[in-house]
């Protein structure tokens, strides 16, 4: 079973905002129907709004829980990528405060090299 699997097995279903969204939706669907079916019967349409009600439900629910699914994808590799860049801190962190890598005492070791060398006279034209 994959971590996005468990994930959802986790969540209660009152704490799950993709069952909480399609519990409205489909109760407005009802309240639709409760509308749309007599007026049916006096527009004539048929069975056209009652249809059209149960298709829009359904291409939302749809909608909700496929959209969710790719959040949580893109939430997964953010989440990677947020460790690889904390064990890069780390790695640099490492690297910084070694004995081998102290900037003062090779800023003091070219200075005292620039000191120690002698000066060339540049020969100037007459």
């Amino acid at each position: 079973m994959g971590k996005k699997q468990e994930k959802n097995r986790k969540l209660s279903p009152d704490k799950d905002t993709r069952v909480i969204t399609t519990k409205k939706i489909w109760e407005m669907t009802v309240g639709i129907f409760a509308i749309c079916i007599p007026l049916a019967a006096v527009t004539k349409s048929g069975a056209i709004l009652p249809l059209a009600v149960i298709a829009g439900a359904t291409l939302s629910t749809a909608a909700i829980w496929l959209a969710d699914e790719k959040k949580a994808t893109s939430q997964h590799l953010l989440s990677q990528q947020l460790e690889i860049l904390q064990q890069r801190l780390a790695n640099l962190e490492t690297i910084v405060s070694s004995e081998e890598f102290d900037l003062n005492n090779k800023i003091k070791n070219l200075e005292i090299t620039d000191q120690t060398k002698p000066t060339r006279n540049k020969k100037t034209k007459t």
